[in-house]
């Protein structure tokens, strides 16, 4: 009987979307007798029920109808069930707190004001992008996309139908919720910053253990600004201490040379940057906006890598550098 309940529910909501849609089929900005096809429309075309039903659980039906354009990524009818299996969600009984974050987790599937085909998407090949999704101070989350086999975002989510074309946007069917990315997302999504994961990874192992992994994953931990070094970074770094691999370090030193690339309780986007002292967990670092560089306390300057600032995750930011910062040398 619960089933049965939820189904008709479903379809409830389905009709209920249907006939909003609807109205929108001649809409007065468009002048009479010109239909319009919206990416709300376009989901109940491909039978996104599901997304459908959390769209209208969260009042985001009258959102997606409007001007656009939106670039929506639609989780399949699969994907909500796996997602509110692992939850317990309930998309006809949320409590407040439950639908702003569905609501925020929908959001972080919709593009505003682009329209990005997936030949737009293979053209530019891997790259960051901003969703209506928010973070810890109300700045838009990150999504991480690459191309090289297929479209995946934030190394967890597949494009599996491309291009489905609304009047105001296009939709692609993926094939996985894509969860509000954390600071752990971003870092292992992008094997540029592989080096940086297995830095975090053995510092882990010490003993007492430092757990890097678990707190940069947790989406409640934070907020921190972290400063990443890049692959290059930590090749060069090992270069210069004529050593093959971080573990060939102990793990004191590695967690030591972690912590300067961290500032807790802080989410700092590089518009609000401050020329001056920088307080990370190891110690001061200073930076200079006029370049855009950090120095350590061994005067080794590091640039942030402009391309590559404002990675929000939802517990906290990232920029990418180019040289890794160490404490300070005897």
């Amino acid at each position: 009987m619960k089933i049965i309940s939820k189904t008709l529910k479903l379809i409830a909501v389905f009709i209920m979307v249907l006939g909003i849609t609807a109205c929108s089929d001649d809409d007065d900005n468009n002048g009479p007798g010109v239909q319009t096809t919206t990416v709300v429309d376009v989901a109940l075309e491909n039978n996104l029920t599901s997304l459908a039903a959390a769209l209208e659980a969260t009042g985001l039906v009258s959102t997606l109808q409007g001007t656009g354009p939106f670039t929506v990524f639609a989780p399949s009818n699969a994907a909500f069930t796996d997602l509110l299996n692992a939850t317990g969600l309930d998309l006809n009984n949320l409590s407040t707190e439950e639908e702003a974050l569905v609501r925020n987790i929908l959001l972080n599937h919709v593009i505003v004001g682009a329209n990005l085909s997936s030949s737009d998407l293979v053209a530019t090949g891997s790259g960051y992008t901003n969703t209506a999704a928010t973070g810890p101070n109300g700045e838009n989350l990150s999504l991480y996309f690459t191309t090289s086999n297929g479209v995946e975002l934030n190394g967890m989510s597949n494009v599996t139908s491309a291009d489905n074309t609304a009047t105001n946007g296009i939709v692609h069917i993926v094939d996985t919720v894509i969860n509000l990315p954390t600071i752990a997302t971003f870092a292992t999504s992008n094997d540029a910053l592989s080096i940086l994961v297995d830095a975090l990874a053995y510092a882990d192992t010490g003993s007492p253990t430092v757990p890097y992994i678990s707190t940069v994953s947790n989406a409640e931990a934070g907020p921190f600004t972290v400063f990443a070094p890049s692959n290059d970074a930590f090749v060069s770094l090992l270069s210069e201490l004529n050593i093959n691999a971080l573990s060939d370090l102990d793990t004191t030193t590695v967690d030591a040379v972690l912590t300067y690339h961290i500032v807790n309780n802080a989410n700092v986007q590089s518009d609000e940057l401050a020329t001056g002292t920088v307080t990370t967990l190891g110690g001061d670092i200073s930076a200079d906006t006029n370049n855009f560089t950090l120095t350590d306390p061994n005067s080794r300057v590091s640039n942030i890598v402009t391309t590559l600032v404002n990675i929000q995750g939802i517990n906290g930011v990232v920029h990418v550098i180019d040289t890794v910062l160490l404490p300070p040398q005897s």
